[in-house]
């Protein structure tokens, strides 16, 4: 998920102004209400894409007031009480300008200002009728100001009645000319491409990346608006993010903001370093939050969640179990930012649980005619780019076939259909390390989609993938094919192909070895994905697999995603005598209890108690003798009987019940040679 609201957690054309106190002292408000005027007249200096005669307007009006205001400030040693109620009504009113003016020049949202000319244009009439309103309620008699002050300021409270604040014409005209580029996509007309630079010169939008921010504020909207019961909205903010996706691929010839490389593959902004996804998640529900509030205690919840917890009867912090003195949920707006920004660098989409179905549904669908057509239209345009297109334009085509493809179903399946694999495959032999990259990533996202895992087979692309994974051009080309040969291995057949490949398995160790974090990531999914396959157990254990992902658990944190993985494939490993054996052999069995004793997440839990029972299950006494004498195992098995998954929970309840027939059979002499087949509980 890209983010959804502003900097001030304000979505855009609202206005959540707060009415000063009553009994608040005239010269705060003064001073408060002359910050405000400054700050509005500094937009005399900012872009107005739409209404800027409104907006102009708007400004000098407000302009006059501050001289006003700052003469009193000058003039006046005292103020009488009765300028509070004029200046509360003036104070509100200027707060919501300054939400106005800054939603008129907020880069990103000229395609939605201009749509919405008619809405803003009256708002600004409001809010002049209210700034007049208020400086009618002033006792402008009893103010100690000069006569030529005052004069502007009665002046100014007449123009604010009779200016009519219209939608200005040129604006009504690109209006129009949307409208009708909307209109012909409905009907399968490909839309002028002079027209569409006219559009957006008009809006100032000029580069590629302006126009990206415009595909990222409505897409943003969209997920707001799918929240909305009535959702008005949507089936425009669909219409114009299908008419924005477009214009960026087909009105501009080059990308002027790729993503700079990441040497460790971790998010770029400094904001997030160190940042757990387990630090963003609810401790009720495990999901990452929404929108997080605090407690009394502290502790922080996602709303809908500890609102259940409530209306359940409950009046204890559920992490804590303290008694909580009251009942209140604090909204925590620096976390949901940072929740926002993680979701948005990572493609996350930040959706509540209650609304997930919406969703996918939104994810599968187009959301209007408009945006279906544009999206089909975009899909053919890059077919044809892919294969004609010169080094320039097929790294831009594979580029923007990459953005859209991680977008949503639909947008894949249209990219699918219009047959954009076969040119893509072919793009994996770049000599350009960027088009390598952009082409594998464009297939690591149209992976996902069923049709598309056929197409790469039926066409040859294993073996080219697996040559990219293995000596590709730069690491994240190298760590997008491994991430595409998961997504493959989720099919039987091709788990088969991909395992017989001699070259797979040593080139994913490889990327373990000296990959990015999500190189290590990717490839050690696609040796979990590739052991579904029994015949590619032995294939793994020969690569040298266990003694890597050993000493990995021992030098990573037990938190790191990268330690669940290697888990996971351990406990998978450990399911046949051959696997024991090695894991066995190289002493990690000390690291895997401190690992289920340290960790936090459930996944990483389950597949540590997975993993134990196993090496039981075929290590036999020996195995258990081991585990016994760790003094934290038992608590740990024990804390996962109640707050565990109900397989961690199985799992944890077969293992102690191993390490107590042990200590039964030790305490009584009865350690029969036969214990370690015959005594064991199967491994789910």
């Amino acid at each position: 998920m890209i983010q959804t609201q502003n900097v001030s957690g304000r979505r855009i054309l609202t206005s959540p102004a707060i009415h000063p106190c009553e009994d608040i002292s005239p010269h705060t408000l003064l001073s408060s209400l002359i910050s405000l005027a400054r700050n509005i007249c500094s937009y005399r200096s900012k872009f107005f894409a739409t209404n800027k005669r409104n907006a102009r307007e708007s400004i000098r009006q407000i302009g006059v007031i501050l001289v006003f205001l700052e003469e009193i400030r000058e003039w006046d040693s005292g103020l009488p009480g009765s300028v509070v109620l004029g200046f509360s009504e003036l104070h509100l009113a200027f707060q919501k300008a300054r939400f106005l003016l800054e939603d008129c020049t907020r880069d990103g949202a000229r395609v939605w200002m201009l749509m919405n000319s008619e809405r803003v244009a009256n708002q600004f009439r409001f809010l002049a009728r209210a700034i007049a309103t208020a400086l009618d309620v002033l006792p402008l008699a009893l103010i100690d100001a000069p006569v030529d002050v005052k004069d502007h300021v009665e002046l100014v409270m007449k123009q604010a009645r009779k200016r009519r604040f219209d939608v200005d014409p040129d604006d009504k005209r690109v209006m129009g000319a949307v409208i009708s580029v909307l209109s012909g996509f409905e009907n399968g007309v490909v839309p002028d491409k002079g027209d569409l630079k006219w559009v957006l010169d008009y809006l100032g939008i000029r580069r590629w990346s302006s126009c990206n921010k415009e595909v990222k504020f409505l897409d943003s909207e969209m997920e707001l608006e799918n929240l909305n019961d009535e959702k008005k909205q949507l089936d425009m903010l669909s219409s114009l993010l299908g008419l924005v996706c477009y214009c960026r691929c087909v009105a501009f010839d080059v990308v002027d903001d790729e993503p700079k490389r990441q040497s460790n593959g971790k998010c770029t902004s400094e904001a997030l370093i160190g940042l757990k996804p387990d630090d963003l998640r609810c401790p009720i529900s495990l999901e990452i939050m929404v929108d997080p509030v605090t407690v009394a205690s502290g502790h922080t919840y996602d709303r809908a969640s500890i609102t259940k917890w409530f209306r359940a009867g409950n009046s204890i912090c559920p992490k804590t179990g303290e008694k909580l003195e009251n009942m209140e949920m604090v909204p925590n707006s620096a976390l949901r930012r940072l929740i926002q920004l993680y979701c948005s660098e990572n493609s996350i989409p930040l959706v509540d649980s209650g609304h997930r179905n919406r969703h996918v549904k939104r994810a599968v669908l187009a959301g209007s005619l408009a945006a279906e057509k544009a999206m089909k239209m975009v899909s053919d345009y890059l077919m044809v780019m892919l294969t004609a297109g010169t080094g320039m334009g097929q790294n831009k085509a594979a580029y923007e076939t990459r953005v859209l493809s991680k977008t949503s179903v639909f947008n894949r399946s249209c990219l699918v259909e219009a047959g954009v694999i076969p040119p893509l495959l072919k793009l994996l032999l770049s000599t350009d390390s960027l088009t390598q990259e952009n082409a594998t990533a464009a297939l690591l996202n149209l992976s996902k989609h069923s049709e598309c895992k056929a197409s790469i087979v039926h066409n040859g692309g294993l073996e080219v993938l697996i040559d990219v994974l293995k000596k590709g051009l730069n690491l994240e080309a190298r760590q997008h094919a491994a991430g595409v040969l998961f997504y493959l291995a989720s099919v039987e057949e091709n788990r088969i192909l991909i395992g017989e490949n001699p070259e797979t398995v040593p080139a994913l160790m490889e990327l373990i070895r000296n990959g990015t974090d999500r190189g290590k990531k990717n490839a050690l999914v696609a040796i979990f994905g590739l052991l579904a396959h029994p015949g590619n157990h032995s294939r793994v254990l020969a690569a040298g697999t266990v003694p890597l992902l050993v000493n990995l658990l021992m030098s990573a944190d037990a938190e790191d995603d990268l330690v669940t993985d290697s888990l996971a494939i351990l406990a998978t490993l450990a399911e046949k005598p051959d696997g024991t054996t090695a894991i066995v052999r190289h002493g990690s069995l000390d690291s895997i209890a401190e690992i289920l004793n340290a960790a936090t997440s459930r996944a990483g839990k389950e597949y540590c108690v997975s993993l134990l029972l196993a090496l039981c299950r075929n290590g036999g006494r020996d195995v258990v003798a081991l585990l016994v004498k760790s003094p934290s195992l038992m608590g740990s098995l024990y804390s996962l009987l109640s707050e565990g998954t109900s397989r961690a929970s199985k799992k944890a309840g077969a293992l102690i019940r191993v390490l107590h027939e042990f200590y039964e059979r030790k305490s009584s002499g009865l350690m029969a040679p036969g214990f370690s087949q015959e005594r064991f509980v199967h491994v789910w």
